[in-house]
């Protein structure tokens, strides 16, 4: 049994890992640790003409998002990620930063999937890490670079030191540096944590772990603390005195801005994101058994009472993201595990615990199944990074520096500081210094958008390539070299039926879901049920570079 504990426990790290290697490409709302991360790499801390420096080279003075966002992750993330990113190549850097990202989260689960043995044995602990593991959204998102991400880690490792200890001096201790590690996460990274660093401290003063005093001081003391460490970072970043999750607090919370985004039913989180979240059909009914059964109630009111008050706290706020509750699911996916642990160790006084035990098997590995699919479909929705990818192999390696313009489309969807700089060169578009002179093909980007200038025939000439949804918007004379596809829903032909065409040449990843289609139609007599791919991204080459 010692090779499974170590099997699963590998799962911990190595599905993380395929998940990147599988979708490497990232989204928009992951876009502002990823280029900070970028810069801090590339340009370092500037220690003189600072403000300067930030405003011709940094990329969130020109992009700053909605509300400023702290730079610890990201400073962290480039600290640690360089030595690797020396080792491999800059080429890579941006898988690296995210592997990193994914590592860390990764040990955190592992050092609770540890506390989890400890506290409830073996068996509790490998079914907790099947059952999560199995699950699709919380790993492919464990090397996202979304504030949320770095604030999982630390919220995982304060629910594993609240996980019962023999001792009730340790209890103490340990629930007196769970909630300094919450209160850090709120503070710096995401400030709706302020909600599950009450419903947890209510849980621990109601169950006379901890005093209201000794609550207060060591949420003040956190606080503090974790002020001295972001405000100066911050400040020195953004230039001038900041507090990001206050200015995130008060744009989502009182200003209500976060509607701007969409909205949703009080119930989202119970009745749509946690069953998407913990995908295994058998989860909730598991996480009900051990909420009412006699002999797991008492464990589960443990893990349920903090993380549910938070969700349901938490479902007031109008705008629901499936991320905004990430937070809960270790505790909720532990709750599910007693059950099945409880199950299990009784195969051999029952039939019915048998066929239960195997059906819990069988969960799992659909799950897995499930969410293998649902991690293939998900990298074909990128098709600004898939566009770069193709840009490169099409482009003229000769012809240097290349200038190429990518829409919002494209931006949005996969085009980083990190995949237009492959080579780590401090070039942007409007400062094209060592261009000529390095031995690498050196591609500068713009990245304008809703701007009058995109109706100027003059602002078109100076681009080589560029990469629009919308070959119209491109004023002169441009070919379009091919189109990158995305994924548009899963579509069912039967024989004789043609699927959708595009009259541009298919690119990458579209091209492939094209052949694999005729390939299996071939065998299946015409018959294809598979993922639809719609024409996304253009990429457009100025036509005096054709000739």
């Amino acid at each position: 049994m010692a090779l499974v504990d170590v099997l699963l426990a590998s799962l911990i790290f190595v599905l993380p890992a395929i998940h990147i290697l599988v979708a490497p490409h990232t989204k928009v709302e992951e876009s502002f640790n990823l280029q900070a991360a970028h810069d801090v790499l590339i340009y370092g801390t500037p220690t003189s003409n600072i403000h300067e420096r930030f405003v011709q080279t940094y990329d969130h003075l020109s992009f700053p998002g909605a509300v400023p966002r702290t730079f610890i992750g990201a400073v962290l993330l480039a600290g640690l990620s360089q030595p690797f990113i020396a080792l491999v190549g800059f080429r890579h850097a941006q898988l690296v930063v995210r592997c990193v990202l994914a590592l860390f989260n990764a040990s955190c689960l592992l050092v609770f999937r540890n506390a989890v043995q400890q506290a409830y044995g073996k068996g509790t602990g490998r079914w907790w890490t099947a059952l999560m593991m199995s699950q699709f959204h919380l790993v492919y998102y464990l090397g996202r670079t979304l504030p949320n991400m770095f604030a999982f880690g630390l919220t995982t490792l304060a629910f594993a030191l609240l996980l019962p200890k023999a001792s009730p001096a340790q209890i103490n201790v340990r629930a007196r540096q769970a909630l300094s590690i919450l209160t850090f996460a709120g503070v710096v990274f995401r400030s709706e944590i302020a909600i599950l660093v009450l419903t947890t401290s209510v849980y621990l003063l109601l169950t006379n772990q901890l005093t209201l005093r000794t609550i207060t001081l060591v949420g003040a003391f956190s606080a503090a603390a974790s002020l001295l460490i972001s405000v100066p970072i911050d400040s020195y970043f953004w230039q001038k005195p900041l507090w990001p999750e206050l200015w995130g607090f008060f744009f989502n919370a009182v200003q209500g801005s976060s509607s701007d985004w969409g909205t949703s039913p009080w119930h989202y989180y119970l009745t749509s994101a946690l069953p998407r979240l913990l995908l295994n059909p058998l989860a909730l009914p598991l996480i009900l058994l051990s909420a009412f059964h006699p002999a797991l109630s008492r464990q589960t009111k443990a893990l349920l009472l903090p993380s549910l008050s938070y969700i349901a706290i938490y479902s007031l706020q109008p705008h629901k993201e499936t991320r905004f509750i990430f937070y809960a699911v270790p505790p909720l996916v532990l709750s599910a595990s007693l059950s099945a642990n409880y199950i299990s160790t009784r195969v051999s006084k029952s039939p019915i615990f048998k066929l239960a035990t195997y059906t819990l098997i069988l969960s799992i590995l659909a799950t897995l199944s499930a969410s293998t699919g649902m991690l293939l479909l998900s990298s074909l929705n990128y098709p600004g990074g898939e566009a770069l990818t193709q840009l490169y192999s099409l482009a003229d390696k000769n012809a240097t520096p290349i200038a190429v313009h990518a829409d919002v489309l494209a931006c949005m969807t996969g085009i980083t500081l990190f995949n237009q700089n492959k080579h780590g060169l401090p070039l942007a578009l409007s400062d094209s210094r060592d261009a000529q002179s390095t031995r690498q093909t050196v591609y500068l980007f713009d990245k304008t958008e809703k701007n009058e200038k995109l109706g100027w025939p003059s602002f078109w000439q100076q681009f080589d390539y560029v990469l629009l949804e919308d070959t119209a918007l491109a004023l002169g004379e441009w070919d379009v070299v091919g189109v990158v596809c995305g994924y548009s829903g899963i579509e069912v032909l039967r024989p004789g039926q043609r699927g959708g065409e595009d009259k541009y040449r298919a690119l990458g990843l579209g091209a492939d879901i094209r052949r694999l289609r005729g390939m299996v139609r071939k065998h299946t007599g015409g018959w294809w049920i598979g993922p639809r791919m719609a024409p996304r991204i253009h990429i457009m080459r100025q036509r005096h570079i054709a000739s």
